[in-house]
């Protein structure tokens, strides 16, 4: 279970390092989602044994997260300035793709519930609204100058982007990029990577109010998850489809800003390319239950014999 907890991190690092499906989705996806929340909030209000047995699936987990991370940061930074419509296409097409996945996932608390697409249409209006303000406020952030005021809104966005992380629909750092520290937030890890610790502080910034967001949001999603699911996969919906708003003007964040995705610098094969990736990361599921399956099975037979 080791290799399979890592490599369920890795590829929830992947999703999180860049703007389009969230580690959240990739949890989703390959169906371990409860167990991710469930062991979340053990760890903040279980018992002893329950906090013991979530830290060690969390830890394999953050193992294989780190890994996918430093591995995605190293290259990423570069990648978006050299090749920002085609990674832009390819987000497009994770984000687009996994939209039906999720509803097809979800049948269940969407069917015949249509009065919530309400929720769908504020999830949709909020990434929007943030995305819009951002690109009229500001671009990215300076982390070398540190303020008091950029230490606050640092902390609440992280507080607000490992929320979505969290969330199976929008990308943490799709929240990121339209709060413009996306980038600035890579390129001082990546630093940091390379020994520069001039960004340390920022970083401890980020990082205590990614804790806090953990604590503050983790007992409300299970609980939305639980008592309003309806709505509750509605916004997610929403969030996902507002994010492609904030994808096509990913561009125009980057230090030196460029104009926002358009048809004539969309990759189309990018963009297939994403679906792609959706398609093995779900090929990927149905093996693991597969397999599950057949041990459970063989245990059954074996149990009778």
């Amino acid at each position: 279970m080791l290799i399979l907890n890592m490599f369920r991190g890795f590829c929830m690092a992947l999703a999180d390092s860049v703007p389009g499906v969230s580690g959240g989705t990739i949890a989703f996806l390959l169906g371990f989602y409860d167990k991710f929340i469930g062991s979340l909030d053990a760890l903040v209000s279980g018992t002893k044994e329950e906090r013991k047995e979530a830290l060690v699936f969390l830890v394999k987990l953050g193992i294989g997260w780190a890994i996918g991370l430093c591995s995605s940061v190293l290259v990423l930074s570069k990648l978006f300035e050299s090749h920002i419509y085609i990674l832009s296409s390819v987000f497009f097409g994770l984000t687009l793709f996994a939209i039906p996945v999720v509803a097809r996932e979800e049948k269940d608390s969407l069917k015949g519930k249509y009065y919530n697409l309400i929720f769908w249409a504020l999830g949709t209006a909020l990434v929007v609204g943030i995305t819009y303000l951002n690109g009229h406020l500001g671009a990215s952030k300076d982390f070398e100058h540190i303020t008091v005021g950029l230490v606050i809104y640092v902390f609440i966005a992280a507080m607000i982007a490992i929320s979505a992380m969290v969330l199976p629909g929008i990308s943490g750092s799709t929240m990121l990029l339209c709060f413009g520290i996306y980038l600035p937030v890579i390129n001082s890890i990546k630093e940091f990577l390379h020994f520069n610790f001039k960004y340390v502080p920022m970083l401890f910034v980020f990082g205590f109010g990614v804790i806090a967001g953990i604590i503050v949001i983790i007992k409300s999603v299970k609980r939305c998850l639980k008592n309003h699911r309806s709505k509750t996969i509605y916004t997610v919906l929403g969030l996902m489809t507002g994010s492609l708003y904030a994808i096509i003007q990913g561009p125009t964040t980057l230090d030196t800003p460029k104009p926002a995705l358009s048809l004539s610098t969309f990759s189309i094969v990018a963009f297939i390319g994403g679906g792609v990736l959706l398609f093995l990361l779900e090929l990927f599921r149905y093996l693991m239950e597969k397999n599950a399956a057949k041990k459970e099975l063989k245990a059954a037979i074996e149990k009778i014999d």
